[in-house]
């Protein structure tokens, strides 16, 4: 310890002393009967995270791969009944995947070795409906295997996400999920003719059918591939049969034994963030109340709700956890990789965003980089992938604080050092040689030996003989990133307005970010004018109270095109509004030194003359009318009915239209349209059947979706109509409606 921080210890206040002396930090500590308010955020700060969940938060920024039937279906979740044939991979390159991944900097990739349809990528012994049975490699290819090696190639740790769901045991006649099978003593693994294992553990649990198959396999997955760093389990059930229960607390038993350094996710370890979409809290706290002892739980419910860990919630525990949360979100629009040119892919502004609001929110940030069908990850993907981890080692690869004098513990960039600050006034000061410009603060607290404190920080800048606040926030955690617009001082500090106890902070660094032209967006009005202009990310994170937007525009230019090619300087400059009756539309920002990336959105037919013939039936607010508006922000929603719900539109007259659109609205999960059918007719009365429509995954990931129709459609009346919500409820909502040509 350093000899400051020995020094501050004396001025702990005796009564937080004394109680630090009676309770040791932990990862979980209970509430008892009669702990007072102040005891019990006293034993709050005292939580700490374990050595795997420490090393799973300094790996910051991770990588998700998706790959299985879905890849070649275009469907998000499969039905567990498709011919492992339709896995048709030809070629595999995984090294290429590990390439991308380390130059973006990020630390582990997870792959989902069996999702909800229970088709496995790996050479497993308990099952035939998976990549053995397929044409890969003649039935030999093993694709945990090769990124198993490529992941040791490139220094990269290694992941597994194992779905609990699994259709094919769901729907096969001799499945085992939910079969109604007996528990009983059962030997894991069991042990197949010809193929032994080298891993001579051996374990006893009591289980049915199902529950051994399942650690049967995270036997053969945790055994033979090298060391794994994280098991994930995912909460979502497309279906279940039989009132199949999960014996976690066999599960945990089995993965700490034989990978005793992997966290756990969807469970004790890591939490879901609550959404799929890159969405933060401004105050994620990891230090959560529990009804039950977190060691002993078998089920862990999603944690959703905006406020997690306040003083409030903490009252209203029985034990106190440290589980820390994990923000994962895809870099295209679904899990899956489905094609090149409809599925949007997230520019390098919105991932670097999601990175700083995630891994400087006190998460890890999950990102999903799904493989195409040759088996790499598209030139797109990596193209942003590239730009991103140019941006991070750009800016954060620079501490603009490295000659700074100050607290040597938060300065030595020593993640085990730290410094207490004292009452009344706590707070850092911090000096520069000579004037530093900044935009970025990162502030740590040393949570391993003294959990999570400050509740409320800030930073000021000596600006004109005067202390100036350029940025403030709530916690800290592991890491918080402030954003601010430039600031130019060689004086800093950094005050603790609130906290829980004394400040333990063991990190401060300062840094720039340089602006870039912005990702914009394109919107186009129920008249047909489209309007250009600076991304607004819906979940915009300015905890300064300034839009950081505002400071791109300098010097800015827009240019677009309308015939698909992709703008450049001389092509036409966006000034005001313009016209289009559909097709696309794509531009970009150009400042004078660099090219923002480039925005494209293809425009449905005009709804300028759209007529309502009909709809199921419409809330007071929410009218049928709005579901064809141009206006994504507002949504039809039908009330609960006896039948299906639909919408009839007259299209004011005949197109032959080669798709159409679904955007769903995100307010709540009530009516997502997850299955529907498409009848269109020649006078508005007499109707025929057209086509029939899937979408997967909508409650997690309510992003527009688009639908090929199987052959065109020449039509002027269409009906749409839900067979099936993504909640199962009997209302239907529909935030807008697009049909193209």
């Amino acid at each position: 310890m350093h000899i400051k921080t020995f020094f501050l210890l004396l001025f702990i206040p005796v009564s937080i002393r004394a109680f630090s002396q009676n309770v040791k930090p932990a990862n979980t500590i209970p509430i008892l009967p009669g702990d007072s308010k102040e005891t019990i955020i006293s034993k709050a700060v005292r939580v700490v995270p374990t050595a795997n969940q420490y090393a799973a938060l300094r790996n910051e920024f991770i990588a998700f791969v998706h790959l299985g039937p879905n890849t070649f279906t275009q469907k998000e979740w499969g039905n567990g009944m498709e011919d492992p044939k339709i896995f048709d991979l030809k070629t595999l390159d995984t090294d290429q995947w590990c390439a991308a991944m380390k130059a973006t900097g990020m630390k582990m990739v997870i792959l989902t070795v069996k999702h909800h349809d229970g088709f496995v990528l790996w050479q497993s012994r308990y099952t035939t409906h998976g990549i053995m049975s397929t044409g890969f490699r003649n039935g030999k290819g093993d694709i945990l295997k090769d990124l198993s090696a490529s992941c040791k190639k490139y220094g990269l740790k290694l992941g597994i996400y194992l779905s609990p769901a699994d259709l094919f045991q769901i729907e096969s006649p001799d499945g085992l999920y939910g079969n109604l099978s007996k528990y009983t003593m059962r030997t894991i693994p069991r042990p197949v003719a010809g193929r032994p294992f080298k891993n001579k553990t051996r374990f006893q649990f009591e289980l049915d059918d199902y529950n051994e198959y399942f650690m049967n396999q995270l036997f053969e997955l945790l055994t033979e591939y090298g060391p794994v760093d994280e098991v994930w389990f995912d909460g979502a059930h497309p279906k279940t049969k039989g009132g199949q229960q999960y014996n976690y607390i066999a599960w945990k038993k089995l993965i700490q034994t034989l990978a005793p350094k992997a966290v756990i996710f969807g469970k004790q370890d890591i939490r879901w963030c609550g959404n799929e979409s890159g969405k933060t809290r401004s105050t994620e706290w990891n230090v959560i109340p529990f009804q039950d002892d977190p060691d002993q739980m078998n089920r862990y419910p999603d944690l959703t709700v905006n406020d997690l860990g306040s003083r409030e919630q903490l009252y209203k525990a029985r034990y106190l956890h440290y589980q820390q949360a994990e923000t994962n979100t895809s870099i295209r629009e679904g899990w899956f990789y489905r094609n090149e040119t409809n599925q949007k892919v997230r520019s390098a502004d919105d991932v670097f965003d999601i990175y700083e609001r995630s891994v400087g929110g006190n998460s890890t940030f999950l990102l999903n980089i799904p493989p195409n069908r040759e088996g790499r990850l598209s030139n797109e993907d990596v193209s942003v992938l590239k730009e991103t981890g140019a941006r991070i080692r750009e800016t954060y690869g620079v501490n603009l604080f490295k000659n700074a004098t100050g607290p040597k513990a938060v300065l030595d960039a020593d993640p085990q050092s730290f410094v207490l600050l004292k009452e009344p006034q706590p707070q850092i000061i911090i000096r520069t040689p000579k004037p530093v410009t900044i935009n970025r603060l990162v502030v740590q607290e040393a949570i391993t030996t003294h959990g999570e404190r400050v509740e409320q920080h800030a930073v000021d800048a000596w600006i004109g003989g005067q202390w100036k606040e350029i940025a403030a926030a709530t916690n800290i955690g592991y890491k918080r990133i402030l954003r601010f617009p430039e600031t130019t001082s060689n004086r800093f500090r950094v005050r603790i307005p609130g906290s829980r106890a004394t400040p333990a902070i063991s990190n401060i660094t300062a840094h720039y970010y340089k602006m870039r032209p912005p990702q914009l967006q394109l919107s186009r009005n129920i008249n047909g004018q489209v309007t250009i202009a600076p991304y607004q990310p819906e979940f915009n994170w300015k905890p300064h109270g300034e839009n950081t937007l505002q400071n791109l525009d300098a010097g800015m230019e827009i240019h677009y095109t309308t015939d698909g090619t992709t703008p450049t300087p001389s092509s036409p400059v966006y000034k005001a509004p313009f016209s289009i009756v559909h097709g696309p539309v794509k531009a970009v920002a150009f400042s004078k030194n660099s090219t923002g990336p480039v925005t494209s959105e293809t425009f449905g037919i005009l709804k300028q003359n759209w007529k309502l013939l009909a709809a199921s039936d419409d809330t007071k607010q929410h009218g049928a009318a709005l579901a064809f508006d141009a206006d994504k922000k507002t949504w039809w929603q039908s009330k609960p009915a006896s039948g299906n719900g639909f919408i009839i539109l007259d299209l004011g007259k005949v197109y032959t239209l080669k798709s159409f659109s679904y955007t769903p609205h995100t307010q709540n999960k009530e009516g997502l349209m997850s299955k529907g059918t498409i009848q269109i007719s020649k006078d508005g009365s007499n109707w025929s059947n057209a086509d029939a429509f899937e979408f997967g995954n909508l409650i997690n990931d309510p992003v527009t979706r688009l639908h090929p129709f199987k052959q065109p459609l020449t039509t002027r009346y269409i009906r749409i109509e839900a067979t099936e919500t993504a909640g199962h409820d009997k209302g239907l909502s529909i935030a807008e409606l697009d049909f193209f040509e």
